[in-house]
């Protein structure tokens, strides 16, 4: 495989590549081997690697010549393709499941591959040692947004937590009540400023007002 010419910019886009490696091994677990290639010099192109045990590979390693075939694929096929999904081995025999993805520049070039390979003969208690959380403490409550059920039900939560602080200024509530639902995320539901609004007996442009003063706030 011949080298392909990189750019500056190029570079500066898979170097931002490196956190998402170790981030991706760190959700998933060991039982994972998260690959970065560079497509500069195929000699070499790991330039970013997690659990590389699966494979016996670090950082300098080249290219397989899988890969290779599949970026050819990708370069190949008549529509725009980024991703290829596949079984394969490493070197001892053990089964893989595999993806290669395509990286590519502002120029629709592709500069690099980040790889997927998934060790299937992971025993099933450590695949749930990597899905249970082994510190509790860390355990962090996230609210999932949906509909505007939700924005009534989370206005009248912050409505009554409000009401049980005698210490805040009746003319702070309403103030407060906003910033509560937009910590709580309730402002990126369609149409949430108006029922808002509305529950309030406010003015729309009120609510956005307040907004505006808490981002500038925080």
């Amino acid at each position: 495989m011949e080298k392909v010419s990189l750019t500056k910019q190029d570079r500066l886009i898979l170097e931002s590549y490196k956190a998402t490696v170790t981030s991706l091994a760190s959700y998933l677990g060991d039982s994972y081997e998260i690959v970065l290639h560079s497509l500069e010099d195929p000699t070499h192109s790991v330039i970013q690697i997690a659990n590389g045990f699966h494979t016996g590979r670090k950082i300098g390693a080249p290219i397989t010549d899988l890969a290779i075939y599949w970026l050819g694929k990708i370069k190949s096929g008549n529509e725009k393709i980024n991703q290829y999904s596949y079984f394969s081995k490493n070197k001892l025999g053990e089964p893989l499941k595999s993806s290669t993805i395509a990286i590519r520049n502002s120029g629709d070039k592709i500069i690099g591959l980040l790889c997927i390979n998934f060790y299937l003969g992971t025993p099933v208690i450590n695949l749930i040692s990597d899905l249970v959380q082994k510190d509790s403490s860390v355990f962090a409550t996230e609210n999932f947004m949906t509909s505007p059920d939700t924005v009534e039900n989370e206005l009248k939560t912050a409505c009554e937590q409000v009401r049980l602080n005698p210490a805040l200024p009746a003319s702070q509530r309403k103030k407060e009540i906003i910033k509560i639902l937009y910590h709580r995320g309730v402002f990126d539901i369609k149409n949430s400023v108006e029922q808002v609004a509305n529950a309030l007996e406010i003015s729309i442009n009120t609510v956005y007002f307040h907004l505006r003063n808490i981002a500038k706030e925080e």
